[in-house]
């Protein structure tokens, strides 16, 4: 199958969704765009994007509906009220949202059965850079023939795409992802600060480290804006964070599991949250430790 034959659509033109659009218009697809905010749609309609004044319309325009949404609230609402009754057999759906397994699970049943689209999850992890860079991690579940559409329709995005197994493994995969990353940043934060307090020139801790096996991205990432408080340009969110961590609560305790450190950042986060950081990038999370 030749991919670029194949037209796009792209619902949600965010943080990440805009530069993934635009990796995919320079490579050569056809791209029509929806977003629930029109003036995010600017920059990527410039460079060439088809923008559809709804989600029905994108959805029975394009071969391939690639969604990059918030939550799994706005996924299950733009499914069950716009793509089940615009879909139709041998078009396929990507979610690159991260969203909850058992909803992505259902979701994926609901369009086989009622109008025949194929589901892929493919949660993304790298941030604004890497989506800038085309250099993703993509962790993908579903069947066989439709993990080798999304391997040749997102090559534009990844360094490395890997098939995590069935429908809902590519969410578990990233919900894993997120602990891993989460208790880092908020180790780093905690750990910032203390050497700040102890007159430590913080600032330096990201190079004195690099290469070590303390060294993280969030480190190289995070850890010279916290010594600096640089907090902007956000380039991902503390809420995303909180999301995801619930998600990982929620999935151990659906299998009894226990995750006590996922479960503190989770309290953790949340607190942070509460005071009114949900919006902020998580290298505000240093706030937390200031005296």
């Amino acid at each position: 199958m030749n991919s670029k034959k194949l037209t796009l659509g792209f619902i949600g033109i965010g943080l990440m969704g805009k530069p993934m659009t635009l990796r995919l218009l320079e490579a050569g697809f056809i791209v029509y765009v929806w977003n629930r905010s029109p003036e995010n749609l600017q920059a990527v309609a410039k460079a060439g994007a088809i923008i559809c004044s709804t989600v029905a319309e994108l959805v029975k325009t394009a071969d391939v509906v690639i969604l990059c949404l918030a939550d799994t609230n706005v996924v299950e609402s733009i499914v069950r009220n716009d793509i089940v009754d615009n879909g139709s057999s041998g078009k396929l759906v990507i979610d690159l949202s991260s969203i909850h397994p058992e909803t992505t699970k259902t979701l994926a049943a609901l369009l086989e059965k009622q109008c025949g689209m194929g589901w892929v999850d493919a949660p993304v992890s790298g941030g604004v850079a890497a989506a800038e860079q085309g250099n993703l991690a993509i962790m993908a579940g579903g069947k066989v023939e439709h993990i080798a559409i999304a391997r040749d329709v997102l090559a534009p995005l990844y360094r490395q795409l890997t098939h995590m197994g069935e429908v809902g493994s590519g969410q578990i995969t990233k919900i894993c992802n997120q602990m891993i990353v989460s208790c880092n940043v908020l180790v780093i934060a905690e750990m910032m600060a203390l050497a700040k307090q102890a007159g430590v020139d913080a600032a330096k801790i990201p190079q004195a480290l690099a290469g070590g096996f303390a060294d993280s991205k969030p480190l190289q990432i995070t850890g010279t804006e916290m010594a600096l408080a640089q907090f902007e340009p956000v380039k991902w969110r503390v809420k995303t964070l909180l999301k995801d961590l619930n998600m990982a609560v929620d999935l151990s305790r659906q299998h009894g599991n226990s995750v006590p450190m996922s479960g503190l950042a989770t309290q953790l986060m949340q607190l942070h949250g509460s005071n009114g950081f949900l919006e902020q990038d998580p290298s505000t999370l240093i706030k937390l430790y200031d005296k």
